[in-house]
């Protein structure tokens, strides 16, 4: 069933997130599990929690806090996601992506989204990040479903560059100023919430996938309609099934992120400046 989220809607949420602030952002922040470091780093920052803003959802997973922030990073005016909305967590892609209407609404330009994800090619090492240059929807949904308005976006958007090209260049600039190695492949998104089995995680190197997650797709189909340019890194914090001969657990892509983290508010902060 296809939720119906109008203009009223969107511009509700918006207007109470801009009753809260002076600031407008130009940029998005979509932090995945473990990755909610980069929070700490908001010059002043307001904060305000899901459960107040119409319409939004509320984060259930461990790792994801569930608050909007709104600031500043070195000049930046930014939105930051501290925590996402998951399918699996019963919610429609629609409703996933919601956020991402909101920051449209708000004046967001660009968005930045990060994941922790399954590591597909065997050259990869958990803890490596990934810039995203493509993804393959394998979750059987699409938030666009149903009846489309035309000034949200087209009927039928365009992905063939679904992750901005100039933004990839932007984050590998970065990622060279500070001496931070970056892997660039494809992501592939599921439905979740149980992992991948093995014989699923053989057929996706077959296609073409770098690495795997149970995020991000819808939120980008979203913003790639709205018009806003993309740019998403994933943080690898594990192998994926049957690559590694161990089970996979969810306190390991903690473990992992919170390794990484340092490196990855590193990059980021790089970043920003630069969008």
């Amino acid at each position: 069933m296809t939720t119906t989220l109008t203009q009223g809607m969107i511009q509700e949420a918006a207007d109470f997130i801009s009753s809260k602030t002076s600031v407008s952002p130009k940029v998005g922040l979509i932090l995945g599990s473990g990755l909610g470091v980069l929070a700490d780093h908001i010059e002043n920052a307001v904060s305000i929690a899901y459960q107040e803003i119409p319409y939004f959802p509320l984060s259930t997973v461990e790792g994801h806090a569930g608050e909007l922030l709104i600031g500043s990073v070195h000049g930046t005016s930014v939105v930051l996601m501290k925590g996402r909305f998951h399918m699996y967590e019963g919610y429609g892609p629609e409703l996933t992506a919601f956020p991402v209407r909101v920051m449209k609404a708000l004046g967001v330009e660009k968005l930045l989204v990060t994941n922790a994800a399954g590591g597909i090619n065997t050259s990869y090492n958990p803890g490596d990040l990934m810039l995203i240059a493509d993804h393959i929807n394998m979750t059987g949904r699409n938030p666009l479903t149903g009846p489309n308005d035309n000034e949200l976006g087209a009927r039928f958007p365009d992905m063939s560059e679904a992750y901005s090209r100039k933004l990839r260049e932007v984050a590998k600039q970065a990622a060279e100023e500070k001496g931070i190695p970056l892997q660039e492949g494809i992501y592939v998104g599921l439905l979740g919430p149980s992992y991948e089995t093995p014989a699923e995680i053989r057929m996706f190197r077959t296609l073409g996938a770098d690495a795997v997650g149970m995020s991000t797709v819808s939120e980008v189909i979203v913003a790639r309609h709205a018009g806003i340019e993309v740019l998403g890194i994933s943080c690898i914090s594990n192998m994926a099934a049957g690559i590694l001969d161990q089970p996979l657990s969810h306190e390991e892509v903690i473990e992992t992120t919170d390794r990484v983290r340092e490196k990855f508010l590193n990059l980021v902060l790089g970043i920003i400046p630069k969008l």
